[in-house]
């Protein structure tokens, strides 16, 4: 499977350079342009981008709505749009030059460079780590579900662009404030929320465990059948886990993430008679014109539907 994903990158970039050679040869983009180009790895991150520059730059987002980016193969077209970005925005924390290392090779393969042209929104975050044996040193990758984390994203992406683009600061600067006082007000009435659910009924059950950091910004207990997505999701040992985590509390409803599989909950559901109460989203926001498809959006729906759901 690496191997795979190796001979997949490597094509993409062959490819990718020579749509690059060929667009630039006939007048198409070069870096002689107005507007920066900026990449950000999935659509979360594209989004805070949207937000603190709107129309002030060029931007391709890689990682497509509803798919996973722990391991994804590039297209050709990610590979051109590399070749000419001036900024790259990528999570860190293991997002996306884990596994494979997708991002890893397409960056380098374009001779950008880490704090020169790659900027990995995350820095700051007080990292958590993995809590399967044999993996506590690897980290966590969703900081952005805690919205605290997620304000930090906001901040880390408008210091580089006013950094890069100077004569449309007051733009970046402007919208960021204005963003990060939605975001806090979220954040905020999100807290009082939660507070109000007895303790032993604060339990998320989820298929990946992509929710620490939320939990931990709300005073949940995080429980999930496997911690991080691969190839090994819902073996014999991992069900056991969580169905002995959900009879010791009174949780009353379970959650099933949009980019996952529903197999595994739904036999958690049977097992212990619990519903599936809502769909959430982890690594993806929603297609355009559904709600969740932007940050903002996206954390209000996990809110207010887990909100609801530990509730009953």
């Amino acid at each position: 499977m690496k191997r795979l994903s190796i001979i997949v990158v490597t094509a993409a970039v062959i490819i990718g350079g020579v749509l690059w050679f060929v667009n630039g040869s006939k007048g198409g983009k070069t870096t002689q342009h107005d507007k920066l180009h900026v990449i950000a790895t999935n659509s979360i991150i594209g989004n805070m981008v949207e937000e603190i520059a709107g129309d002030k730059v060029d931007l391709h987002t890689i990682v497509p709505r509803g798919t996973d980016p722990h391991e994804y193969e590039p297209r050709p077209q990610d590979v051109s749009a590399t070749q000419e970005a001036d900024i790259l925005f990528h999570n860190g924390l293991n997002l996306e030059t884990g596994g494979s290392g997708w991002f890893k090779k397409m960056y380098q393969n374009a001779g950008k460079k880490n704090n020169k042209e790659v900027y990995a929104v995350s820095k700051n975050v007080e990292a958590k780590h993995l809590t399967d044996a044999g993996k506590e040193n690897e980290l966590d990758p969703h900081a952005w579900l805690d919205i605290q984390n997620g304000i930090k994203y906001v901040k880390n992406i408008e210091k580089v662009l006013i950094d890069k683009d100077p004569k449309n600061s007051s733009t970046y600067e402007k919208n960021t404030k204005a963003y990060v006082a939605k975001l806090t007000e979220l954040d905020k009435g999100a807290k009082t929320k939660f507070k109000s659910i007895p303790e032993n009924k604060r339990v998320l059950v989820t298929s990946e465990g992509a929710f620490k950091y939320f939990s931990a910004a709300y005073d949940i207990t995080p429980a999930f059948i496997w911690e991080i997505n691969t190839e090994s999701q819902g073996t014999p040992e991992q069900m056991k886990q969580v169905l002995a985590k959900i009879r010791g509390s009174e949780v009353q409803s379970l959650f099933l993430e949009s980019s996952v599989s529903p197999k595994a909950m739904e036999k958690v559901s049977k097992e212990t008679g619990l519903s599936i109460y809502s769909k959430i989203y982890t690594d993806s926001l929603a297609k355009k014109g559904v709600q969740g498809d932007t940050y903002y959006s996206m954390m209000k729906w996990n809110l207010d539907k887990i909100a609801e759901g530990l509730s009953k």
